[in-house]
């Protein structure tokens, strides 16, 4: 019974689990900023939605890479991910099937959760939900044979439009859900280089065609350098319809940027992307909750 919660708990990434319910929320609250309407129970369905929704994400994307994640020559990144390091899919500690009835489970439940928002704001989370599951199938399928990023392109539209779904649980579709999606699209971009670079062994080992096994190690620091660049410009025009704590956030959340895009330029191999990527997961908690404590102050 111990070893299956340890599963479960690795093939969730438990331990980061609060981190997905405050990015959902910090768009609601951007939501809450410019329509009024603030609700406990709204921003507790809107955790809600956050929670179950990524999770079944993850439980998505380990499900489709279950063969290639069996190739694994290094763990390192396994084991920042997951608490106890393993890939239990891979393993054979979860089944197939199990993982399957996880993943439509948590799914079905963000789907009933997201039904009860008014209308058409139901349909907005909706319509971001079907297209996130189905970018993350086409990341996953489409980066183990291609010869330019097109998987790493599109793919993470998924993750860009998380919080950009939380707005929309009570916003509509506006210029400030358009400046927050051009603002977080190029971090996420940055982000997967500096996971693809951590990865960099497993990767080529499977057979994939990452950004780092495509255009090497230099070539993956520029990829990095040149999407957190497009995200500090972006950053100055989110800031217009930011209140002045977000903005310090912002601030704050570059500066890390900064100094990881640093140690990256310097030595880019996978043992520094390994160090910076919680500078970068600690960008993304502060840019999130700067957003939301916005709202009060």
């Amino acid at each position: 019974m111990k070893e299956t919660v340890k599963a479960y708990v690795d093939l969730l990434r438990l331990h980061f689990f609060f981190v997905w319910p405050i990015l959902f929320c910090s768009g609601l609250f951007l939501a809450f900023a410019n329509y009024g309407g603030f609700s406990i129970g709204l921003v507790i369905k809107a955790a809600l939605i956050g929670f179950f929704g990524f999770e079944a994400g993850m439980v998505l994307n380990d499900y489709i890479d279950r063969n290639l994640d069996r190739k694994d020559v290094e763990q390192s990144l396994t084991k920042y991910w997951r608490p106890f390091g393993k890939r239990p899919m891979a393993t054979g500690q979860i089944s197939e099937k199990a993982a399957l009835s996880l993943f439509i489970i948590f799914a079905l439940i963000a789907f009933s959760l997201i039904l009860t928002l008014p209308y058409p704001n139901s349909i907005y989370v909706l319509a971001i939900m079907a297209y996130a599951y189905s970018a993350e199938y086409f990341y996953q399928i489409r980066k183990r044979k291609q010869n330019f990023p097109l998987a790493q392109i599109i793919g993470r539209t998924d993750f860009a439009l998380f919080p950009i779904a939380g707005y929309l649980c009570l916003g509509a579709p506006d210029l400030t859900a358009l400046l927050y999606l051009l603002f977080f699209y190029p971090w996420a971009e940055a982000h997967l280089g500096v996971n693809d670079l951590a990865d960099e062994r497993n990767d080529k080992a499977r057979g994939m065609k990452t950004v780092t096994t495509l255009y090497d190690r230099t070539g993956t620091a520029w990829w990095i350098l040149g999407f957190t660049l497009t995200h500090a410009v972006a950053s100055v025009f989110f800031m217009s319809v930011l209140g002045n704590v977000a903005r310090i956030g912002i601030f704050i959340g570059l500066i890390l940027l900064s100094f990881a895009n640093y140690l990256i330029a310097k030595n880019p191999v996978p043992e520094t992307a390994l160090k910076v990527l919680p500078v970068f997961h600690l960008s993304l908690l502060v840019y999130s909750v700067s957003i939301i404590l916005s709202y009060f102050i």
